[in-house]
């Protein structure tokens, strides 16, 4: 695998960054915080997402102030090209990822579980391994050597995927373990049907099953002789049952004619009152009929009427209907008088409403134009004030403006001046934080040092102090410290110097800003002042023009007083045409009453004659109906007598006798009956339970067999898994021996060409993956025992000889993540640096396509086939990075 590129926005101390490496070494240089090892982090995290973030959240990836951030990173891998992209949006207090996406020659996964698993797949290793093998991060470099030999075994195990092997052996031992606690149950389950076969075989339900069949027989012959009897004793039931049932119908049609002949009696008698009360009605009809001619005849007496005592119907609606197109005139005249009566009133009633708004216009007008004459005062004596603070501005910024007079800083150029000290401390605190972690590394080394020294060895190899040719570093060391110290204090005393130009630059700045601040306040005020007397110019010009409007509301209330007067005149006249109206419709409301009330006495006179008449027609029906009634009456009389002739009696109770032995009879039949058929059901129930029992030991001798043959299968599974356990086991032991060997010698390859000491003869990896070093003289150390150099340069050997077996694959070479070095130099003196180099030389030699440095050691860039530098904005607190141009001198080696 090869980091094509990388770019990142928003990502904890980068706004916006991209970057390209190339084949070769890459050397990522900068100071000590500039955000050198945020680059490798943000590849991991393309990678690997939040597994990369050990305890840390999605939260503190993204840029403090910021609410996105984004990491895109292009790779290749076995010749292929891919793209893969992370999206981080906070969410109120909580980040969320909201697009991931992995790019590959085939297809587009997305989703982080999804990305994850199929970055694992291609690189063969998840997070953890490519820690521990990939990646060697800051502050991780001696990880391997302090961890435990189980917990170095598991670390190996898993990226040789070994680890698998032991999984397998695992899932095979379960699946034996499975298989035997399956077996052992149908073991069991056989054995009970075993039992059960030979409980029913003793039954002898074959025998049984004859026995049942033939009482069966026996009682369904008894059912068809009782069932052959009962058949006949109801034929003789329903025979008797007939002869009653004639007798009774006979007996009903009789009682139903003597109601019947009792309802027509009654309802002729009913019919002939009907016919008396119709008589009655008649005569009380025509009493009415002649009461009303007289009244008739006592309205058109009257003399005020329009028409003669004697006539017709026709002239009486003749003379209504003259008088009701009077009345229609009449109402409109009426109308057109109330029409021109409201008018007359709602002008009146407007002019008034006038006025009044004219009186209160002018009434307005008037306190308007004394309230602006008040208003005129105060703006006078607003603008005289105006006028004095004015000048106060003035004076003030004379006062600050001569601030500047006796300093060697011009007006208007003491934030620039700022502006370039802070950039002086800025690069004095840069390199005090420099020479500040020189001091710390070259204090750690001398107590390392001294450490040794006090054991009676060389502090700077660990060997005897008679044998060692170093004895005397610690007194350089010192001298190193000495010089650093000096240098630290020069620095600081510079620091304070520009910390008290800058305090004076502070003050000057703020002189200006008070002097911005007032000259903006004298334009504020200015500009207020010619906008006040503009108002005030405005404010007269008003008044005399509200001044002006009370005077002419005040003549034109004058006048509509004047035609109200008319128009209360005219108001006058209209209201007495509406008099004479009224009188005269009152006259001709009395008129249509009487000759109304003519043609309600004409119609109700139509209405009683014919009334007349429908009851006579009716009493003639009435007498017509009894007649036929009298004559149906005759008929059912000698109907009934002839049904009475018919009855016998002697008949009748036979047939009452022979019913009620055959019910009696039927009864008895029906219970033996069904205590047959109940007896018949046990019988059947039986047969079919014992054919059921029958089926049962059938499928119990099946159920057997089947048994018989799955067990046999799962004693030849169980030895198959104990087999694949034992073979899954044994695979695992041989390659992680072979694995063990060819680790070993990689890394005494490694150290012996990064470390050529004639103080160390050999290093041993045993199968359980401890270590333990051999000296020339046959002495045994640990790896905890070495330097600090030496146990850094050791534990990067080890890393080495790792990626190169993992590199070099069990069956040929396969491709390998970037060998990435996250500040490696952190236990390291000068000397070790150089076998540092060594080192990253001769993984380049032997073919690792990319290997990627941070450091902020210079020694290390002189390693780099190119160069990436590395810097941070101390105002915005944001890194960038640019291209640098490596030095022409090749790898030093360490000779």
């Amino acid at each position: 695998m090869r980091v094509d590129r990388v770019r990142l926005q928003n990502f904890k101390c980068y706004g916006d960054a991209d970057l390209s490496l190339e084949r070769g070494v890459t050397v990522v240089h900068g100071i000590n915080g500039s955000g050198k090892s945020t680059l490798l982090e943000a590849v991991f995290f393309a990678l690997y997402g939040s597994k990369a973030l050990d305890d840390r959240t999605l939260d503190d990836v993204i840029t403090t102030g910021e609410e996105e951030a984004e990491v895109e990173l292009w790779f290749t891998h076995d010749n292929r090209e891919y793209h893969v992209e992370r999206r981080l949006k906070l969410r109120g207090d909580r980040a969320t990822t909201t697009k991931c996406v992995l790019e590959t020659p085939t297809e587009t996964l997305e989703g982080a579980r999804d990305v994850r698993r199929e970055v694992t797949e291609l690189l063969r290793m998840d997070s953890s391994a490519f820690v521990n093998c990939a990646y060697v991060r800051q502050g991780e470099v001696n990880k391997l050597i302090h961890a435990s030999p189980s917990d170095r075994q598991d670390m190996i195990d898993d990226l040789l995927q070994l680890g698998a092997l032991e999984e397998y052996r695992e899932r095979a031992s379960d699946a034996r373990l499975g298989v035997k606690t399956v077996l052992d149950g149908q073991r069991e389950v056989a054995d009970n049907l075993r039992q059960q076969i030979e409980t029913k075989e003793n039954e002898e339900l074959h025998e049984r099953l004859n026995g049942l069949e033939s009482r069966q027989t026996e009682i369904r012959e008894e059912i068809a002789h009782f069932e052959t009897q009962r058949e006949q004793a109801r034929k003789t039931r329903e025979t008797a049952t007939e002869v009653l049932k004639r007798h009774e119908e006979t007996r009903e049609e009789i009682d139903r004619l003597e109601t019947e002949i009792a309802e027509l009696r009654s309802k002729i008698s009913d019919t002939e009152r009907e016919r008396k009360e119709a008589t009655e009605r008649i005569r009380e009809l025509e009493d009415e009929r002649e009461e009303l001619g007289e009244q008739r005849q006592e309205l058109l007496a009257d003399g005020d009427l329009p028409v003669a005592t004697g006539a017709e119907t026709e002239v009486v609606s003749d003379a209504i209907a003259d008088l009701e197109d009077r009345d229609d005139q009449l109402r409109d005249d009426l109308e057109e008088a109330k029409v021109a009566i409201t008018e007359t009133t709602g002008d009146i009633e407007r002019l008034r409403e006038t006025i009044t708004e004219r009186e209160q216009t002018a009434t307005e007008a008037r306190e308007e134009a004394a309230a602006l004459a008040e208003r005129i005062e105060t703006d006078t004596e607003e603008i005289d004030e105006r006028e004095r603070k004015l000048a106060e501005l003035e004076d003030r910024i004379e006062t600050e403006r001569e601030r500047f007079a006796d300093t060697a800083v011009a007006f208007g150029e003491a934030s620039k001046r700022l502006e370039e000290l802070e950039a002086d401390r800025q690069q004095l605190t840069d390199e005090i934080g420099t020479v500040t972690a020189d001091v710390r590394a070259v204090k750690n080394a001398i107590e390392d040092g001294e450490r040794l020294l006090d054991a009676g060895k060389c502090p700077e190899c660990g060997q005897p102090v008679e044998d060692s040719p170093h004895v005397d570093v610690l007194e350089e060391k010192r001298e190193q410290l000495d010089t650093l110290e000096t240098r630290l204090e020069e620095i600081d005393g510079k620091r304070e110097t520009i910390d008290e130009r800058l305090e004076q630059l502070e003050r000057l700045r703020e002189a200006e800003r008070q002097v911005e601040h007032l000259e903006e306040n004298r334009r504020n005020v200015a500009q207020l002042l010619e906008e006040k007397r503009d108002a005030l110019a405005d404010r007269r010009d008003q008044r005399e023009t509200v001044l002006e409007t009370a005077e002419t509301a005040a003549i034109e209330a004058d006048a509509k007083r004047d035609r109200i007067e008319d128009l209360e005149d005219d108001l006058a006249d209209h209201r007495h045409t509406l008099g004479e109206i009224n009188t005269e419709r009152s006259t001709i409301r009395d008129h249509l009453a009487s000759l109304r009330r003519v043609l309600e006495i004409d119609d109700r006179r139509a209405t009683l004659s014919r009334e007349i008449d429908a009851a006579r027609e009716r009493r003639e029906n009435w007498r017509t109906m009894n007649d036929e009634r009298r004559e149906t009456l005759s008929g059912k009389r000698e109907r009934k007598r002839d049904l009475e002739e018919e009855f016998d009696d002697e008949r009748v109770e036979t047939a009452r006798t022979d019913k009620h032995n055959a019910e009696t009879y039927l009864k008895k039949v029906d219970e033996k009956l069904e205590d047959l058929d109940e007896t018949l059901t046990e019988v059947q129930n039986a047969i079919g339970a014992t054919r059921r029992e029958l089926e049962e030991l059938e499928e119990l001798e099946k159920r057997y067999e089947t048994l018989e043959a799955r067990c046999d299968r799962l004693e030849s599974l169980y030895a198959e898994a104990e087999t694949l356990q034992t073979t899954y086991g044994s695979l695992r032991s041989e390659l992680r021996q072979h694995n063990v060997e060819t680790l070993e010698r990689l890394l005494n390859e490694t150290f012996e060409l990064v470390y050529q000491n004639d103080s160390y003869a050999s290093i041993e990896l045993d199968g359980e993956y401890r270590l333990t070093v051999y000296q020339k003289d046959g002495e045994t150390l640990e790896p905890e025992q070495l330097s600090g150099g030496e146990r850094a340069l050791f534990n990067l050997s080890l890393r080495c000889a790792i990626y190169r077996l993992l590199a070099e694959g069990v069956e040929g070479t396969a491709p390998m993540p970037p060998l990435i070095l996250d500040e490696p130099t952190v236990f390291l003196d000068s000397g070790h640096v150089t076998q540092l180099v060594s080192l990253v030389e001769s993984m380049r030699d032997l073919g690792v396509e990319q290997i990627v440095v941070v450091s902020h050691d210079e020694e290390l860039v002189g390693a780099a086939d190119s160069l990436v530098r590395v810097e941070k904005n101390s105002t915005s607190n944001r890194s960038r990075i640019e291209r640098g141009e490596p030095p022409d001198a090749a790898l030093v080696s360490s000779g």
